[in-house]
């Protein structure tokens, strides 16, 4: 795992400022402790920072091609390059190196833009052609690895694999996008293909950009989307063996790494279901790292450890403090950009601990997105049932007003929080999933903006996210329809991004074998009953473990890494809390927020009155993430 920067001329032959380039590579240098490289010439400038995985010798880039014609700075692992490598050695292609590096190269100049069609793995990747004066950017299927861009006001292209990378620039624009703004208080981080500034891009997911210079205008294109295309089913037993043959195919090409490799095991499904592939994979036993917390609620190191004995692995396990907010300045300068989702503290530790023991760790993320694990599925196809016997003519009104008299009821369980339901019944599928993820409602977001950044906003909503994600699907049927926005949206912003951010904090390579795209082809076709049967998430999935793991494991609620935030809100960070939402100085000089509300929010939780931890922490985070950056408030 590395890092990249670069900097590329769109019009004119302007050599870049070679200290400048090293000064944004130098930001990195966390996400490659290994080596650094770098290579300049008149309109382009292009940066590495190395992790060393495979063929630790050789593999030092920029790599340049043969001829001298292509070069290539590079992040991620491409796990079929050997197969591609001997394919390329067929078309008469010779190789120096036995790294992958070398691979993208050669299969550029064999296919060209439909290079990216060949690679299995996890990347984001420029590559420079000097006869075609032109810059390829490309990032895997799923955003894995990240890629940020920007074109600058002089017609200079910025790119790099964080944001610090670019605000390393002095010419990049650091005024605040109000719609991200707007994206990020109801979701909890930026979506792509937004970043919190104006002209700053995410390159999405499974896409490309062509830039040539003397054409201003880059040429972007999609290469890949999830099908959902329905697989062929049989016998349930068959389905169940064919999911483990997915599985442990895609865990098996994950193993290649001349460096110790082990993986999370928190005690879920998906992260136990690894392990179990792995330790069928391997000779050796598996390295496994697991985090536990000294409050029992946040605690699942009794069932990481239930995993761990059964396939006897190197187990290491720790225990951390629920008073670990000290992490909060830290994760905001390590994200760049507004992020809260709070289990960044866990998983921070988490790799923190993993890079003691292996440089490679594989996880279990993407599961619960391919198999309906989340209970807000469950609870979504329940209401869905309801929405579908009404039409919305019908039920905006009625469950509307429902919604608006219904007391807010958040410290009951769900089945009695009728106002959430009766809000989300009033309207259509897409918006009342959205509604359910949201941390802060419509309703909420319309009492936390000033009138002045409202005006700002010129009537966007997060709405549009949804919308266009759900105008591309290639489904309807309403399980997958939640599916796909969820890998849209949720899994690349918030999952995907965390666990990148606080491994790469570490120089620890994640390696995520749920998201294999073959494996992913195969799994989009299933029927939804298979993956979400009554209110048993995941159903084929633990069917077919069961022989491999606990029934405690496959069978037990999801609890996921928490934090306390109630409870540090109204003690340890009680002041930090009125100082940077309330005084002078703080949230209150950007001329965002109405400032009433900001107080309320602050007064009821601090009382006991109400629990607006997950308001306050996306406020707090936002506080330490964007403090010296610009506002573009007209009053």
């Amino acid at each position: 795992m590395c890092g990249i920067a670069g900097i590329f001329d769109l019009q004119q032959q302007r050599e870049p400022d070679r200290e400048l380039l090293a000064a944004m590579n130098q930001t990195q240098f966390h996400r490659g402790p290994d080596e650094g490289g770098m290579h300049t010439e008149p309109g382009v400038g292009l940066a590495h920072r190395r992790l060393s995985i495979i063929d630790l010798a050789s593999g030092q880039q920029p790599m340049f091609s043969a001829d001298g014609n292509l070069c290539v700075t590079y992040n991620g692992e491409i796990y079929n390059f050997q197969a591609l490598m001997q394919e390329l050695r067929g078309l008469g292609y010779e190789f120096r190196t036995h790294c992958d590096t070398e691979v993208i190269l050669y299969a550029w100049q064999a296919w060209g833009e439909d290079c990216v069609q060949r690679f299995r793995g996890m990347f984001a990747f420029a590559l420079y052609d000097r006869a075609a004066r032109s810059l390829f950017l490309a990032r895997d299927r799923f955003g894995i690895k990240p890629l940020f861009y920007s074109i600058l006001a002089d017609g200079q292209l910025v790119f790099g694999s964080e944001l610090k990378v670019l605000k390393a620039h002095p010419q990049l624009p650091r005024q605040l996008d109000p719609r991200a703004v707007e994206d990020y208080f109801a979701l909890g981080y930026v979506p792509e293909p937004k970043t919190i500034y104006r002209d700053v891009y995410k390159l999405r997911p499974g896409h490309t950009l062509l830039l040539k210079q003397g054409q201003p205008v880059p040429q972007q294109r999609q290469y890949w989307d999830i099908p959902f295309t329905p697989v062929a089913v049989a016998d349930e037993r068959d389905l169940q063996a064919e999911l483990l043959a997915w599985l442990r195919e895609a865990v098996q090409v994950r193993l290649v790494a001349e460096v110790p490799l082990g993986a999370f095991l928190s005690g879920g499904v998906d992260s136990s279901a690894v392990v179990a592939m792995m330790a069928g994979l391997q000779d050796e036993p598996v390295n496994t790292c697991a985090i536990g917390f000294d409050v029992k609620q946040f605690n699942e190191t009794e069932y990481a450890g239930m995993v761990a004995e059964r396939y006897h692995t190197n187990h290491f396990q720790e225990t951390v403090s629920s008073e670990d907010f000290g992490l909060l300045d830290e994760l905001a300068a390590l994200y760049d950009e507004p992020y809260a989702d709070s289990s960044a503290i866990p998983t921070y530790r988490v790799c923190q601990l993993a890079r003691r023991r292996v440089t490679v760790a594989l996880s279990g993320d993407g599961g619960d997105e391919h198999f309906a694990g989340y209970r807000r599925y469950r609870w979504h196809m329940h209401e869905e049932r309801l929405r579908r016997a009404m039409p919305l003519g019908l039920r905006r009104p009625l469950f509307g007003a429902l919604g608006r008299l219904y007391p807010k009821a958040d410290w009951a369980p769900r089945v009695f929080r009728a106002k959430t339901t009766f809000q989300a019944l009033a309207r259509d599928s897409v918006q009342a999933y959205l509604h359910s993820v949201s941390i802060c409602s419509d309703e909420q977001r319309a009492a936390l903006f000033s009138e002045g950044f409202k005006r700002e906003l010129q009537g966007y909503s997060v709405h549009s996210v949804f919308d266009e994600h759900a105008a591309n699907s290639p489904t309807d049927d309403p399980l997958s329809l939640i599916q796909y926005l969820d890998m849209k949206t949720y899994l690349v912003g918030d999952i995907l991004t965390k666990v990148d951010r606080a491994s790469m904090a570490h120089a620890l390579e994640v390696r995520v074998p749920f998201l294999d795209h073959p494996f992913t082809e195969w799994v989009s076709g299933l029927p939804p009953a298979y993956k979400l049967r009554g209110a048993e998430g995941k159903y084929l999935l633990k069917k077919s473990l069961e022989p491999h793991l606990p029934h405690d494991v496959l069978y037990r609620d999801k609890m996921g890494f928490g934090v306390p935030l109630a409870k540090w809100f109204r003690g340890p960070l009680r002041e930090r809390l009125r100082r940077d939402l309330l005084e002078s100085g703080g949230l209150a000089a950007t001329g965002l927020f109405n400032q009433a509300y900001l107080t309320r929010l602050v007064d009821e939780h601090q009382a006991g009155i109400r629990d607006h931890s997950a308001p306050l922490w996306t406020l707090l985070m936002f506080q330490a993430t964007v403090r010296d950056d610009q506002f573009v408030v007209n009053g």
